[in-house]
């Protein structure tokens, strides 16, 4: 009954013109009958639970029943979300001041929330930093972040008051990336996306995805980024992708070869993710974004429910998602 109500849900929350632009897609590229494409996203949809978007993310029209099984699907990492995190410690994640809050020591920058804070103090705050990102609280996707220039010119009361009315009420102080990252792509931060599991034996490193902006202030997928894969050394084993599917060898803007780039002071990475990921022991499954600045690595943010990012069969010949590695730590 509960895999019925999330199926009848999923296909409910269909956005029905993207989803037959999907289906041209995927005709494009296989040639396929339009309907029999239709009725094979159905059926998955049935059977594992999974999104029209992650068929075609994912690439299930080039899988066969056995392959696609191995595969983490929507329903899937909701029920892990749902079994392994506990939903009012949650919500600690969900507001970016608490969390900034909470995990304050690993973040490793200056910080003021607006909503508590006096025009006074974010003039002290501005008099510090001369760049400054500002992020909605409960934003996602990166939408709605702005950076800012501060200079002379600057009225700080009448920024402190837009910024107020529009619901920017994090400020943060704005990260210089590590001289490496900035090769990648130099307008916006580039991050890790480090999906862990914590047990009794520690904090368990499932994936690390490395999202890179293309174009525009931030990195996340669905605002114009694209993301690729890090073995457990730090070093970039397959292309990178975007949400239209687009393949990239090499990025459009700066020219950077993506495979075989190396992530730098990985290690330090490592060390930092098995310190947060034992911070709230009631929260177990999560995907953190991790920056890499000039010193070193530093935690932008943490996701309880973490987005579900496996690779591509057709770049890298693997035909085998990640629900058998999931499966050495949980119970699904």
């Amino acid at each position: 009954m509960k895999k019925i109500k999330f199926i009848f849900r999923k296909i409910k929350g269909f956005q029905y013109r993207q989803f037959f632009s999907i289906i041209n897609e995927i005709h494009k590229k296989t040639h396929k009958c339009r309907i029999a494409i239709f009725f094979d996203i159905v059926r998955t949809v049935i059977k594992y639970g999974n999104g029209y978007m992650d068929y075609f993310e994912f690439e299930f029209y080039l899988l066969n029943d056995e392959e696609r099984q191995t595969y983490i699907t929507a329903y899937i990492n909701n029920d892990i979300v749902k079994k392994y995190n506990d939903k009012e410690e949650m919500k600690k994640f969900d507001d970016k001041i608490t969390f900034n809050n909470m995990y304050k020591k690993y973040l490793k920058r200056d910080f003021i929330a607006l909503n508590t804070s006096s025009v006074e103090d974010f003039k002290k705050f501005t008099a510090k930093h001369n760049k400054i990102i500002c992020k909605i609280p409960d934003g996602t996707g990166g939408k709605g972040i702005r950076v800012i220039d501060i200079d002379k010119n600057t009225n700080i009361e009448e920024l402190y008051n837009e910024l107020k009315n529009d619901n920017l009420l994090l400020v943060e102080e704005y990260l210089i990336q590590h001289k490496d990252m900035n090769k990648l792509y130099d307008n916006s931060v580039n991050t890790l996306r480090i999906i862990t599991f914590l047990d009794d034996n520690g904090v368990h490193i499932l994936k690390t995805i490395l999202k890179i902006g293309n174009g525009g202030h931030v990195d996340n997928f669905s605002s114009g980024g694209m993301y690729t894969f890090v073995d457990e050394n730090g070093k970039v084993y397959v292309p990178a992708i975007d949400e239209k599917g687009n393949i990239f060898e090499t990025h459009p803007i700066s020219n950077t070869k993506i495979v075989g780039f190396e992530i730098p002071m990985y290690k330090d990475v490592v060390k930092l993710i098995s310190e947060v990921g034992k911070v709230n022991d009631k929260v177990k499954y999560i995907g953190w974004d991790i920056a890499i600045s000039k010193d070193g690595p530093v935690l932008i943010e943490g996701n309880p429910f973490s987005g579900i990012f496996q690779v591509k069969p057709s770049i890298s010949g693997i035909k085998t998602g990640d629900l058998p590695n999931f499966r050495k730590y949980m119970d699904i």
